[in-house]
C-alpha cells in the first residue's frame, strides 16, 4: 500500500472550504472526484487543515493510501487534466505509511492580504480585502509581535467553538507593506477556528486607532472573544505553507 502526499494550490472562491459537505461543493470532494476518475477507486483523502469557505491556499498538503501503481509524476499530470482551473496539483511523492497530512505537520503558515488604497482593484476582487482608509502598518506590525510565543488564544476563537484546548505557540507574526498591499504573515503549531481572521480584525483595530498595540497582551489575557476585533473576511486569507520534518 502506497501513501501519497499531494501539494495543491487553489482559489477557494467557488468552494465551501476543504472538507466534504452534503450540500456544498468543496475542494476535498472535487479532488476525490478526480482521483476516482483516474484510479477507478475513491480513496479517503486526509487534508492538512480545514480551510473556511472562500479561503485560498498557495500550498495545501493532503495524503491518501492506494495500491494503484501509477507513477507519481503521471498522477500529477492526470489530476491537473481532470481538475477545474481553480485547483492545481503542484507535486506528488510517496511518504512513509505513518505520515498524516494533519498530525505530522510541525507548523502552518498563513498569509492575509489587504489592498489598502482609496480605489478598489478589480483584479484583486475575491483575493484581497479592500480597505480604502489609510492603515498604519507600523502599528499593525508592532501589535502583531505580541502574538509571538505560547499563549491561550481563547480571545481569538470563533464564538460557539467547542474546542477546550486553546493554547497555541506562534513562531512568526509580522506585518509588512508593499505600496498599496499590506501583508500579515503568521506561523504556528496550530490555529483555532477563525483565529487568523480574528487576529487580522484586531490588527485592523490597531491600524485605525481603536486599539493600541500595547493593548494586545490584555486582549490575549482576557480570554474573552468580545475583547478582540471582528473576524476579517475569508477572501484575503491564504494557507501559505505547511512545515513537516525534513525526513518525511
Amino acid at each position: 500500500m502506497r501513501n501519497l502526499l499531494l501539494y495543491l494550490r487553489f482559489d477557494g472562491t467557488a468552494y465551501h472550504g476543504w472538507q466534504v459537505q452534503k450540500n456544498s461543493v468543496t475542494v476535498q470532494q472535487t479532488l476525490q472526484d478526480a482521483l476516482e476518475t483516474i484510479l477507478r477507486q475513491r480513496p479517503p483523502v486526509t487534508g492538512c487543515s480545514r480551510t473556511d469557505a472562500g479561503v485560498h491556499a498557495r500550498s495545501y498538503a493532503c495524503n491518501f493510501h492506494t495500491e494503484h501503481t501509477i507513477p507519481s509524476e503521471n498522477l500529477v499530470r492526470a489530476l491537473n487534466a481532470c481538475l477545474p482551473g481553480d485547483i492545481a496539483v503542484l507535486s506528488c511523492r510517496e511518504v512513509p505509511s505513518s505520515f498524516h497530512a494533519r498530525y505530522s505537520a510541525l507548523e502552518k503558515e498563513y498569509l492575509y492580504q489587504i489592498w489598502n488604497a482609496p480605489v478598489r482593484d478589480p483584479f484583486q476582487r475575491g483575493r484581497m480585502l479592500h480597505v480604502p482608509c489609510p492603515l498604519d502598518d507600523a502599528a499593525m506590525d508592532k501589535a502583531a509581535r505580541y502574538f509571538l510565543g505560547r499563549h491561550d488564544f481563547a480571545s481569538f476563537r470563533a464564538a460557539g467553538s467547542s474546542v477546550t484546548d486553546t493554547v497555541r505557540t506562534i513562531s512568526c507574526s509580522q506585518v509588512r507593506r508593499e505600496k498599496e498591499q499590506v501583508f500579515f504573515r503568521v506561523r504556528g503549531n496550530g490555529f483555532l477556528y477563525n483565529m487568523v481572521r480574528i487576529m487580522v480584525g484586531t490588527l485592523l483595530y490597531t491600524a485605525q486607532g481603536k486599539l493600541q498595540p500595547v493593548d494586545i497582551p490584555a486582549v490575549i489575557d482576557s480570554l474573552d472573544r468580545a475583547a478582540a476585533g471582528p473576524t476579517a473576511p475569508a477572501h484575503g486569507l491564504y494557507l501559505n505553507r505547511i512545515l513537516y520534518d525534513e525526513a518525511t
